[in-house]
């Protein structure tokens, strides 16, 4: 294999660059030219390859987002667009690619290799978490000191105010983000997509904590739990109980920003290594990703369809620590 390629696709997540640089100079390292596709497979379609050196990526390894761009293709998810997409690759003369991005990145490359046959592996970008086949996820440990630091924030004024705050974080279908930040931030409910947890759970162990003279409380909620979104469920709950000081926090989107943290910027190194050296040892369909310490490559379909477990130790803490 003498000419790669690597894109970002989808939601972008800190630690994007870092894997970009691991890529490049990967690929370098052992003799082989890498290209830099711009915004995802819109950018492919179009053919906006650049070729990388080792000081394209000079300067990035602590920077958010992701110096390639991204972008959701509606086009590429058509037979046409893939079409086109390989026939830029033909162009460039590019032998393989390296995908960085989550479920629906996977998706469009093992259509692609179903196709097309390009070998494709994948570094799982996202800060959701919710990929099988990786304990974590680059940007994932980010995001949730992200989210952290602002719940500690919240915390300082819901105790000023005695006031009950319901704090949104991200995670779309996995609790992920939230169970992490609930455990951390010393919330006394916490509602994920993984477990059923009611209005009248969530009522009752407000009125109970009243009962024991607690002025404050930090709710944090999963924006794909199965009860609603942070507002809506806020909304019941007053229903219920008129009297309640209640405030409504959304995080959205800082979760996504900021400098990637070190554990963060290790594991992209590592992943973007993994994918290069994947590529070279006839890897292709699957997604690069560390389980129990140890190096793994699952295929996209595995990634895509099996569901990842949330660890129900986590589930108990909450509920012994929050009496």
């Amino acid at each position: 294999m003498k000419r790669i390629a690597v894109f970002t696709s989808g939601g972008d997540s800190p630690g994007m660059n870092a894997c970009i640089r691991a890529v490049v100079r990967t690929a370098i390292y052992y003799g082989v030219e890498v290209y830099g596709i711009r915004r995802g497979y819109n950018g492919l379609i179009k053919g906006e390859l650049v070729k990388m050196e080792s000081s394209s990526v000079s300067n990035t390894i602590q920077k958010g987002g992701t110096i390639l761009k991204s972008a959701r293709s509606l086009d590429f998810m058509a037979p046409e667009g893939r079409r086109l997409a390989f026939e830029q690759l033909q162009k460039f003369e590019i032998e393989g690619l390296v995908a960085i991005g989550g479920n629906g990145t996977f998706t469009g490359a093992t259509l692609f290799y179903e196709e097309y046959g390009i070998p494709i592996v994948g570094a799982p970008g996202t800060i959701d978490n919710d990929l099988y086949g990786t304990d974590y996820t680059i940007g994932y440990d980010t995001a949730v000191n992200t989210a952290l630091d602002a719940i500690d924030k919240i915390r300082d004024t819901a105790d000023s105010h005695e006031r009950v705050f319901f704090v949104e974080v991200m995670g779309r279908d996995s609790g992920y983000i939230a169970m992490p930040c609930a455990i951390g931030g010393g919330a006394e409910i916490v509602l994920i997509p993984e477990t059923k947890t009611s209005i009248t759970d969530v009522i009752s162990t407000l009125q109970n904590g009243w009962s024991r003279s607690k002025t404050s409380f930090i709710i944090v909620v999963a924006e794909g739990d199965e009860e609603g979104n942070a507002t809506e469920i806020a909304a019941r709950v007053k229903e219920a109980i008129p009297q309640m000081d209640a405030r409504v926090s959304i995080l959205g989107h800082i979760q996504r920003g900021g400098s990637p943290t070190a554990a963060d910027r290790l594991l992209a190194s590592q992943i973007g290594i993994a994918c290069v050296e994947g590529l070279l040892n006839g890897k292709k369909d699957v997604m690069a990703g560390f389980v129990n310490s140890r190096l793994v490559y699952t295929p996209f379909k595995d990634t895509i369809t099996k569901k990842k477990i949330i660890n129900q130790r986590f589930v108990r803490m909450v509920e012994i620590l929050s009496v």
